[in-house]
């Protein structure tokens, strides 16, 4: 029975802590860091919800290092004196909180300076620290219910095994359990509801997006793609297309009505099956007869970039056709935390099919063959496109934007750059393959001295802003600084933004939520950038600077696409 009670007592002694001092200190000063500028500009709700996440997750990391202290036997002081420290370490923390609510206006405005954000005259401190209150009662509620599972897990073993191990033993079983039990049921159910919703609002027909009637338009009665089957996104790509007449004011004489073929998720069950209808509709409606063809893939909910599509069309003079394929309703994050093979799935069979016949055709009598993805179509289209494969029949070129950190030609690129590159902008070999830009440029290989190897057969161009926090983001930043905060900076990022472990992950992570709501930074890829890096990939002919500041006016004056 002593033993018994001695074993209790030590494995009370080994529990999770409610209250930590050192969390407390911690919880202050992750809140402060986390009202620091970033990579997007924030409102009120928003930091405040950062804010109330992360000192959560602060005080949770001080009450495991106070546990972890335990765990080793390490000396602990007096009882009588944990009143008075854990009094000292909230003063602590509220002091860190309050200083930084008190520079929280200063700090969004750096961001909104570089991102060309209208500057806000307060952040509402107020509203922010109440919001960031909400948040961490409730997940210190949620952390003490796991608690009191781990230490009632932790007691029952106890009285069996050595202290020590029962407490680890405990933390892991419950850990696991808590784990499962959110991925199997929580995470399930949402993912089931995501789906039906955004399946339904895909299938819905818009009164105001008429069915194209010409027997070459795909969608129309003739088409082998059904109306009804492309979904509210191939719709509108489809009945947007720029007609020859605004082609013509650009490109002057010779402008033909582009080639749009759309396959919604709809059209069959299988990705093979909808790559399939989508080669037959290009061959029914003359796709191989145009001097271009583009294979594209669509972002998570199968919407399409106007500012990809668009520009390229008028830069062509309308003579190009472009193929694209749904394959999912979700947006792209819930796409690729759904199921993320089978974009890539969907993406292989459309690009095997496409360019196995392409490759069939005469050399002399077939359209150029060119690869487009923005965002998850950037990634699908990475992870499949066989450039070993091609060595000696080779597409010729790729534009690609908004890469997520995580695609693996983009990462290629990135990890492998040349050292004197920065990481946002950077230079892979000798610029006779691929190229990366921005908003500012970066083509001809400013940042070194020398210009780039001219172009080979096939030329692959990365379009990616130094402030958007997908292609930037990385899990390691929770530990060492990222390396997009060294000199050179990019000109969108702030010089102000510093480095906090665990807390700028958390930035980025929330950064990439809102990387949409400015144009011409963060994830939000607008028309006249596509320009530049269209011209360097397809190469039209009587190309010159001033074409394509006309172009860029036209685009300027047209609609953002949302």
């Amino acid at each position: 029975m002593a033993l018994a009670t001695e074993r209790t007592a030590a494995a009370r002694d080994l529990a999770w802590p409610n209250i930590s001092p050192l969390g407390l200190v911690l919880a202050g000063a992750f809140f402060g860091a986390s009202l620091t500028p970033s990579l997007m500009p924030r409102d009120p709700m928003l930091l405040g919800v950062l804010g109330g996440v992360v000192a959560a997750i602060g005080h949770e990391i001080g009450g495991g290092l106070q546990w972890i202290w335990r765990f080793f036997g390490m000396p602990v002081g007096r009882r009588s004196a944990k009143g008075p420290i854990r009094l000292a370490a909230a003063a602590i923390g509220l002091a860190l909180a309050v200083f930084a609510l008190t520079r929280v206006t200063g700090w969004q405005n750096a961001t909104r300076a570089v991102t060309g954000a209208a500057p806000v005259e307060s952040s509402y401190p107020m509203e922010v620290a109440g919001i960031a209150a909400v948040f961490l009662v409730a997940l210190w509620l949620v952390f003490r219910l796991i608690g009191w599972a781990i230490r009632r897990v932790t007691g029952l073993l106890s009285r069996g095994l050595p202290p020590r191990v029962g407490a680890v033993i405990g933390t892991a079983l419950v850990l696991v359990l808590v784990w499962t039990a959110v991925q199997r049921s929580v995470l399930r159910s949402f993912m089931e509801a995501a789906n039906a919703s955004f399946a339904a609002a895909d299938a819905r027909i818009e009164p105001d997006i008429p069915q194209p009637r010409a027997p070459e338009k795909t969608g129309s009665p003739a088409s082998l793609v059904k109306w009804n089957e492309m979904g509210r996104w191939g719709r509108s790509y489809i009945a947007t297309v720029p007609t020859r007449e605004e082609i013509s004011a650009f490109f002057g004489a010779g402008a033909a009505d582009p080639i749009r073929v759309y396959v919604g998720r709809g059209a069959a069950p299988t990705a093979r099956e909808r790559a399939r209808i989508a080669l037959d509709e290009m061959i029914r409606v003359g796709a191989f007869e145009r001097s271009a063809i583009i294979v594209t893939v669509p972002v998570g909910t199968g919407w399409m970039d106007p500012g990809g599509h668009d520009t390229v069309e008028f830069m062509l003079g309308g003579d190009v056709a472009t193929v694209a394929v749904q394959y999912s309703y979700l947006t792209s994050v819930l796409s690729l935390i759904d199921d993320s093979s089978k974009g890539i799935e969907q993406a292989r069979e459309l690009f095997n099919l496409v360019y196995d016949y392409w490759h069939e055709l005469p050399r002399d009598q077939r359209p150029e063959f060119y690869v487009h993805g923005l965002s998850q179509g950037a990634f699908n289209t990475e992870a499949t496109l066989p450039l070993l494969d091609m060595l000696g029949n080779p597409i010729q070129g790729a534009l690609w934007a908004g890469s997520p950190f995580f695609s693996p030609l983009w990462a290629n690129v990135r990890d492998r750059r040349d050292p004197e590159s920065p990481v946002w902008r950077p230079r892979w070999g000798n610029g006779s393959l691929v190229r990366t830009m921005n908003q500012e440029g970066g083509l001809d290989g400013e940042f070194l001295d020398g210009d780039f190897a001219p172009w080979g057969p096939t030329r692959l161009v990365f379009l990616n802003y130094g402030s958007d926090p997908i292609v930037l983001f990385t899990f390691d930043s929770a530990f060492r600084p990222p390396a997009f905060l060294n000199e050179p900076r990019a000109p969108d990022v702030s010089p102000r933004l510093r480095w906090f472990p665990v807390v700028t992950m958390l930035q980025l992570a929330l950064d990439t939520a809102i990387a949409l709501e400015t144009p011409g930074y963060g994830h939000f890829y607008i028309a006249p950038d596509y320009i530049t890096g269209w011209a360097a990939v397809v190469d039209p002919p009587g190309w010159s600077p001033e074409r394509a500041e006309a172009l860029r006016r036209i685009f300027e004056a047209r609609p953002a696409p949302f």
